[in-house]
């Protein structure tokens, strides 16, 4: 079943990278008595997720945090050394944290996951975002086409 506006985060596990290494982070730490916008995107590296979606949240992070926003948090099925990696590259440091879904669980627990294994990609996540609160979906904003039409970082301040 997918994930809806008024549902609650499912239990789920992400690993992020510290300065003391890897971490693993539970859905509660990071949704918890928070305003969270996450999005997602299908993979690190790829070129609308390398060229626009990411960009897009990087370079309107303070104006997105300054509606009250607490994190703004961007999740793919890769690694946490790819994420990590693209997220120095992509200049998101201090800005976006870097969730890795390796395993895709996340994305199967709210049903946002897509076969793209004739891509080459294995079971990724679809491309989304979301305002959550204290674990709550206020928003959800999934695409339906290639691109980002309706996940972007624009549509989310017009959210807030």
């Amino acid at each position: 079943m997918t994930i809806r506006i008024g549902d609650k985060l499912p239990a789920a596990e992400f690993a992020v990278m510290t300065a003391d290494g890897q971490q693993k982070l539970a859905t509660d730490v990071v949704f918890g008595g928070r305003k969270v916008v996450l999005f997602a995107v299908p993979g690190a590296f790829t070129p609308t997720c390398s060229m626009n979606h990411l960009p897009g949240f990087v370079a309107a992070a303070e104006q997105i945090k300054a509606k009250g926003v607490d994190t703004i948090a961007c999740v793919a099925v890769n690694d946490v050394h790819v994420m990590n990696a693209w997220g120095k590259q992509a200049g998101a440091e201090g800005k976006i944290m870097m969730l890795a879904d390796g395993n895709g669980d996340f994305a199967r627990a709210i049903g946002l996951n897509v076969d793209l294994k004739p891509y080459g990609m294995g079971e990724r996540s679809k491309r989304y975002s979301m305002i959550v609160e204290n674990g709550v979906v206020k928003q959800l904003n999934v695409e339906d086409k290639s691109g980002v039409n309706v996940s972007g970082a624009e549509t989310i301040l017009t959210q807030l």
